[in-house]
This record gives C-alpha cells, structure tokens and sequence, in this order.
C-alpha cells in the first residue's frame, strides 16, 4: 500500500483564536504541511454564517421576517432579499471581512514564523468561499441573478486586498467549492432544494465560475480548491454516490483555467472505503499536490488505513491526506488528536 505524503488543513480548525491554531499545527505538523491557515476563527467560525449580518448593512438589502433567527457566536441567520424597486447594479455592499482577517492573523503568522515556531516555507493559507455559496445560501429567486455580480465584485475586492497585504510568496488561496457540488447533485440543502439560476447547462455555469475565481489568483500565489459536500452537524448534504461528479469537476475546472491549480482536495466519506468509491479517480487529471479527505475523528488511524487502502488501488499520482472538511465544528478536545491522525498515517514532506 502507497503511503501518502503531506496533509491539508481544509480551513476550519476547533480553536478560539488564530494563534493556538498555528501553534498547534506547527507543532503537530509541522514537517507535513505546506500551509498553516489561522482556523477561520472570530466571526468565520461558522462559514460563511456572519455574510447575512455583514449584507444587511447595505442600502438595497433587507433581511426576511420580522423577528431575528438566533445562530451561535450572536448572528442572525434570517435570509436576505433585495428591496422593492431596487435595481442590484446601484448597491454597495460594505467590507465582507475576509480581507481584514487576512491582515490581522498574518501578522501573528509572521510574528510566529520569526520566533521559530512555523517553519521556513510554510505559506499563510486563506479559505474563501465562491459567491455561488453565499448567492444560493442567503437570496432567493430573481433576486441571485440580481445580486450575483454586485457580490462576486465584493469578493473579488476582498481578494485583491489579501492580495496587497501578503507578499504573494507568502500566500495560497484555497476557494470552498460546496453549493456548487450540491446544485449538481440536486440536492435538499438543509431543507431546501439546491438549484441553479443561471441560464444554460448547469455543469458549465458552475465550472466557468470556479475557473475565473482560480484565474483571478495571479502566478507567485498558490490557488487551490477544496471540494464539499457540506458540514453541517459533521453531515453532508447528500452523500456522494461515488467520486465521479468530483473528478468531472475538477477535470473541467482544469481545463477551463488559464494557470495551473497548485493543489485539489476532494472528500471521502467515513463509510467508504470500496473501490467502487475511488475507481473514478482513474480518470482524474494529475494535479501539483492532491489531497484525500478521509481522515474521520470517529475511526481515527484505523479508518483512515481502510481509506487509503482502497483508494492506492486507483489513484495514479501521489496524494496527501486530510479531514472531508474543516474541523472547526468538531467536538472540544478533539482536535489534537485528529491532527495526530494526519501525521500517523501519512509521511512528512519531502
């Protein structure tokens, strides 16, 4: 059996602030990654929870029902609809956060990496999530094809602000491609059908989206994409039947962009460790670095073998290994020892 080599942290990590994350990376992995991000700590705890309370704040956009819908770390979970008689193009959306994040935990990055405890080398990583995440989760209707480019320029800006703030050699941006994996699935995301509004072929929207947000990381930054099937509760919102719609995405996703991918990660749920889950893969276009998602806390080293085994029978390059998503709604207490979990089944890298 091929051992794998290296880990990924996807984003998330169980911790409340920036600097024990990387402490606690460093420590635990440091000979195993290329790439520390700060856990998604502070108001990014819950994903991409908080954009409903950042969005309200513009002139344009209201918030749906009257009375607040209580999500943890005090946010209001109630969706978003654009005004009567407003037209999308006339509203300016407020900072998203992403990029004032950025700033701050890499200055605790930096101040680590001069101390001596994040290695030489390691890159300061950045989760984002698509517009398509944040479009599908929060608006409804006519009004996503509506707000769709106003919130994609939002992101966009966000972007080039970590962009000026980290020296490019320094950096690697990881975009979350979940919903998009969920409007091809056809599924009922957290109690509502995940669709599309874009005219055309459904494949085809979604990879000319995920291709201009890889090309919009320029050359010197790394860029990869992190594959979801949703964690809400630790639990997908449908679970893959096998890894063909991930392998067709990524391939076309590949072929679409005009810079090379530095990295892809792609989930294996904890109940599969067939072949028929991996055999796909045998058609998936080599990429840099590939990471496995089948580090579960459930089963540990044990279950994350089994996966392995499996998935060495058809994987032709050399792949690294991972959790299915961020770790950051794991249970307390847990978190060290899924990072152990990393470095017992896989080998440092080279």
């Amino acid at each position: 059996m091929t051992q794998p080599q290296g880990a990924l942290l996807t984003g998330s990590v169980n911790y409340d602030d920036a600097e024990t994350t990387m402490r606690t990376v460093a420590e635990i992995l440091g000979a195993h990654v290329s790439r520390i991000p700060d856990g998604e700590v502070g108001k990014r705890f819950h994903w991409i929870m908080f954009q409903p309370d950042v969005l309200a704040q513009a002139d344009g956009i209201e918030r749906v029902g009257d009375e607040p819908i209580p999500f943890p770390a005090g946010i209001d979970a109630r969706p978003l609809r654009l005004a009567e008689g407003i037209d999308a193009r006339s509203i300016t959306l407020p900072a998203l956060g992403y990029g004032a994040a950025a700033a701050e935990s890499y200055a605790i990055f930096t101040r680590l990496r001069e101390e001596g405890v994040v290695p030489a080398g390691v890159r300061f990583q950045i989760s984002l999530p698509t517009p398509v995440a944040v479009i599908s989760s929060f608006f409804s209707g006519e009004d996503r094809a509506a707000i769709e480019p106003v919130y994609t320029e939002a992101m966009l800006e966000e972007l080039d602000d970590v962009l000026e703030a980290i020296p490019h050699e320094d950096l690697a941006i990881q975009w979350d491609v979940a919903s998009e994996m969920g409007i091809l699935e056809g599924a009922s995301g957290y109690g509502a059908l995940m669709d599309h509004w874009w005219a055309g072929d459904v494949l085809e929207g979604v990879i000319s989206r995920l291709a201009a947000l890889v090309d919009a990381v320029p050359t010197g930054v790394e860029v990869g994409m992190h594959l979801c099937y949703g964690d809400a509760g630790e639990k997908h919102f449908v679970e893959p039947t096998d890894t063909a719609t991930l392998v067709r995405v990524a391939d076309a996703v590949l072929d679409a962009s005009g810079r090379e991918l530095s990295w892809l990660h792609l989930p294996v749920p904890i109940d599969r460790d067939d072949h028929a889950y991996f055999a796909p893969l045998a058609e998936l276009t080599e990429v840099p670095e590939l990471y496995l998602g089948l580090i579960h806390r459930e089963d540990g080293a044990e279950g994350a073998q089994r996966r392995i085994a499996a998935a060495s029978e058809v994987v032709r390059q050399g792949y690294g290994v991972a959790t299915e998503c961020g770790i950051g709604r794991a249970p307390q207490g847990s978190t060290e020892a899924i990072l152990r979990t990393h470095a017992e089944v896989a080998a440092p890298r080279r």
